[in-house]
């Protein structure tokens, strides 16, 4: 049911190796910056490295593959890489560290737009209306028997969880080059998102039945029946969703009530101790 373990253990070890080649290529990048007087503060390279561990221990570690033991694990994984992992990459300015220390093209950071592709693909609505998509429809019995049952399904599966938590989250934390948005419609953003996981939530916590027969003949891990390991499953994708969300919103509320912190632009919010004269020519020592 969850492939060949040749197969799935490469899988791991080529994962593992692309975890450690970002988080080598990141602190490089973040390092060369640094020296070059750019003061991208260690708190982000924290939060990108955090990002990277929390997406290779849903993806690549010993606990991924329990997923296919108890539904619970399957949440834990799911709640990684869509509500944990993508915020903490954003705040790292992963897109900043690598195109400052990496590109050879060094065009003027204040002043770099949004390109059109990544306004239309990181707007609110596509969020949204993307991640609600994957979270419902990867939860239809028949299509998550189908991610059980194929690991190339699974994979695909995986994927989609990360690239929608990306897209979610891109409004919300704002990285370089974002485009500044009007915090109060972010509130709503949040609270739009919730419903889809408060709907499927409560469906799964208050069913009396197991709707993934999958689990029907896996392992009692924790002594947990497989209804039982259903309502800890949606119990816990319920309270993470909306305790992180709720922590988000309050952030975003103590921003815009910050007279100091409203009236900062995207560059100069993320742009800590910058050297002004670094960010406008960029340096010929990168």
């Amino acid at each position: 049911m969850s492939g060949h373990p040749v197969t799935a253990g490469a899988g791991s070890m080529l994962l593992t190796l692309c975890a450690v080649c970002a988080a080598f290529a990141y602190l490089l990048g973040w390092w060369r910056l640094r020296r070059s007087g750019l003061k991208i503060p260690f708190w982000r390279a924290v939060s990108f490295l955090g990002g990277v561990l929390l997406v290779w221990v849903s993806l690549a570690s010993p606990v991924s593959a329990l997923d296919h033991e108890l539904l619970t694990f399957h949440m834990i994984q799911h709640l990684l890489l869509m509500t944990l992992a993508p915020p903490l990459l954003w705040l790292g300015e992963p897109v900043m560290v690598f195109s400052l220390a990496w590109s050879s093209r060094r065009a003027n950071l204040p002043n770099a737009d949004e390109p059109f592709w990544l306004k239309t693909l990181a707007h609110p609505v596509v969020g949204l209306l993307f991640s609600s998509a994957v979270l419902v429809l990867w939860h239809i019995p028949s299509l998550f028997a189908l991610g059980m049952q194929s690991t190339a399904w699974h994979a695909f599966q995986e994927f989609t969880f990360l690239a929608a938590g990306l897209l979610f989250w891109w409004p919300v934390i704002q990285p370089w080059p974002s485009v500044q948005r009007h915090e109060l419609s972010l509130i709503l953003y949040l609270f739009l998102a919730t419903v889809p996981c408060d709907v499927l939530s409560g469906f799964l916590v208050f069913c009396d039945r197991v709707v993934y027969p999958t689990y029907l003949s896996s392992t009692r891990l924790f002594g947990l029946s497989a209804l039982g390991d259903q309502q800890c499953a949606a119990a816990l994708m319920w309270t993470c969703v909306t305790i992180v969300y709720l922590a988000a919103g309050a952030l975003i509320t103590t921003r815009l009530l910050s007279p100091q912190g409203a009236a900062k632009s995207v560059p100069s919010r993320w742009l800590d101790n910058a050297r002004p004269e670094l960010i406008q020519q960029r340096g010929e020592a990168l």
